[in-house]
């Protein structure tokens, strides 16, 4: 029985996903997965060796390599015959920024972090959102029917109050945070597309958090709290989105593929 794949570990999501040759009636379209899009990122573009590339995706050198040549091969097909590109599916997890270091430069998500990160401590208030069951954190952000909402000030919880999540889906539960004016989201598992979601609206992401929802956003202003850094791994299909579901493997683990 073959072993799964290994999820791979990329910066982010391209900005720019389909290309279409000029003058071609209905072409032929040909896929470039999310990773093979970032082999050829980080080898061509930011010219790094397959073994520093193979690194900073969390594989293996061979499978960057066989990655690489794969993705080259699509590309020429599309240049040389006149044929689509979009840029889909794979199987992938967005850099959480945990790393401090990419290919020798400073990580733009853990910049990111970092800033969002000092909002906690501010001197001015937040509101922090939690999935919220019963007195505990509910483990899936897309089927929460309620949300607990802080709102602390200078490292003290000043007021808080339970909301109803009268709405389906990622989208209409981001919309419900953004009117609320949250800034911090506390959840269990939580899927691609809500976590691309709730990154458009500025809200930062605790995913992985289980336990006492009060205990968790002490832990979360006191600096301690406890969260996943493996985001779920985005399916294998043009289709992905909401992501498998399943958390990906951590570094350690030894198989690649």
């Amino acid at each position: 029985m073959p072993r799964p794949k290994r999820c791979r570990r990329v910066c982010s999501e391209p900005k720019y996903s389909y290309f279409d040759p000029e003058g071609i009636k209905n072409p032929e379209c040909v896929i470039l997965s999310v990773d093979e899009y970032e082999v050829i990122r980080l080898v061509d573009y930011e010219k790094l060796n397959h073994e520093q590339c193979a690194a900073n995706m969390d594989i293996s050198r061979t499978t960057v390599t066989e990655i690489y040549e794969s993705a080259r091969f699509k590309i020429s097909d599309c240049i040389v015959n006149g044929k689509q590109l979009s840029i889909s599916g794979g199987s992938y997890r967005i850099c959480d920024g945990r790393q401090s270091v990419c290919y020798g430069k400073t990580c733009r998500k853990s910049e990111q972090n970092s800033k969002q990160n000092i909002v906690i401590n501010a001197d001015k208030p937040v509101k922090i959102a939690v999935t919220y069951d019963n007195g505990a954190i509910f483990p899936y952000f897309g089927h929460t029917g309620q949300f607990k909402v802080y709102e602390a000030d200078k490292g003290i919880i000043k007021n808080s109050e339970v909301i109803d999540a009268e709405v389906n889906g990622h989208e209409g539960l981001t919309g419900l945070l953004s009117e609320s004016g949250v800034d911090v989201l506390i959840c269990g598992g939580i899927g691609g597309g809500a976590q691309r979601a709730l990154a458009d609206a500025g809200i930062k992401i605790y995913g992985g958090v289980s336990g006492n929802a009060d205990e968790a956003v002490r832990s979360l202003i006191n600096g301690t709290i406890e969260y996943s850094s493996g985001l779920p791994c985005v399916s294998n299909s043009r289709e992905a989105g909401s992501g498998c579901g399943n958390l990906c493997r951590k570094k350690e683990d030894s198989a690649d593929e």
